[in-house]
């Protein structure tokens, strides 16, 4: 009998050591794939953007902007959200991503807006009798014909639907395009203190940028095809994920993977006010939220299947990525 009570002593003091054990045994804490999201209104103070019938584009970037970030707060409220600019102000294109850089964010979503050109109309109204001469000398002839008239109505865009843009191969129709995104980069004060003197469309600059972004590139795209599935989900029209080689210093002078959503086209008089409604911006900065989700998650399992993903190794600021660009273009023109 002793020994029996002794043997149920020893059994139950070994189960409360090993259960202590157990208790007192430190759980991993899981490391956050995400710390800073740089949230990026386009346009702004004196650079209005597209123009829409009653607002401009640097309103709407704006609005949406600050809700996209409360939203995001509200979902992840452990992410660090940080702006480039959070009133009507214009953050020149070189503080935006030096900004992005310098508090090392891991994402950067920039909010623009899109327009498009309207269709003409052309009605017929009626015709006119146009007298006109053939032959010379003695063989001349006066002839009549009849001519129809038109009358032209200029119509609004019909454009419509979100799009979002990473950055990507540069396409020569993209050369007009190209020019009225840098424009506002080119008009800057200090543009060649800023950037250098460099050609934005040049070839060296171009392939340097591709190099530098390469390892944001897979990154990139899931959040972008992420954020066009969510597009879809409340009905708006899907104008599909986008490779770009304009707009090149928000979506490629930023050490992270970048993305960068046209909302919708304010050219159409319904976008207009779809963008301009409380209820479409909480829309499209829902989407957004949602998208961001799965892209975490999606992160997250990466991290947790084949082992923990090496961080990509980017550019600190921009002057390195310039000095390249400088380097390229004087071994091309010594």
């Amino acid at each position: 009998m002793t020994n029996r009570v002794l043997l149920l002593f020893i059994l139950a003091a070994g189960c409360i050591s090993v259960s202590s054990f157990v208790r007192e045994t430190p759980v991993p804490k899981k490391k956050k794939v995400i710390n800073t999201i740089v949230i990026d209104p386009g346009h702004g103070g004196s650079d209005a953007g597209a123009m829409g019938q009653y607002s401009t584009e640097k309103e709407i970037c704006l609005a949406v902007s600050l809700k996209l970030g409360a939203l995001i707060r509200n979902e992840f409220p452990d992410l660090n959200i940080l702006f480039t600019r959070e009133t009507d102000t214009y953050p020149e294109l070189h503080d935006r991503a030096k900004f992005a850089n310098e508090n090392k964010g891991d994402l950067y979503l920039c909010v623009h807006v899109n327009a498009a050109g309207g269709r003409r109309k052309a009605e017929l109204i009626g015709y006119k009798t146009v007298t006109y001469y053939t032959g010379k000398g003695a063989s001349r002839k006066k002839r009549t014909k009849r001519v129809p008239q038109y009358r032209y109505t200029n119509l609004p865009s019909e454009a419509k639907g979100t799009e979002t843009y990473i950055w990507g191969a540069h396409r020569s129709e993209d050369k007009e395009l190209a020019i009225i995104e840098n424009a506002p980069m080119l008009r800057e004060e200090n543009f060649e203190k800023n950037y250098g003197n460099i050609d934005v469309n040049s070839p060296e600059f171009i392939a340097i940028s591709l190099l530098k972004t390469k390892q944001y590139f897979k990154r990139s795209a899931t959040l972008a095809g992420f954020i066009q599935d969510e597009f879809v989900k409340v009905g708006r029209v899907d104008r599909d994920v986008r490779q770009r080689g304009i707009g090149i210093w928000v979506l490629q002078a930023t050490a992270m993977p970048s993305v960068l959503v046209e909302t919708g086209f304010i050219s159409n008089p319904d976008e207009e006010q779809y963008l301009n409604s409380n209820e479409g911006q909480e829309e499209l900065s829902a989407c957004i939220v949602r998208a961001l989700k799965n892209y975490i998650a999606w992160l997250e399992q990466r991290q947790n299947g084949t082992g923990q993903e090496p961080p990509a190794q980017g550019y600190s600021s921009n002057l390195s990525f310039l000095q390249q660009v400088a380097a390229a273009e004087k071994h091309r023109h010594p």
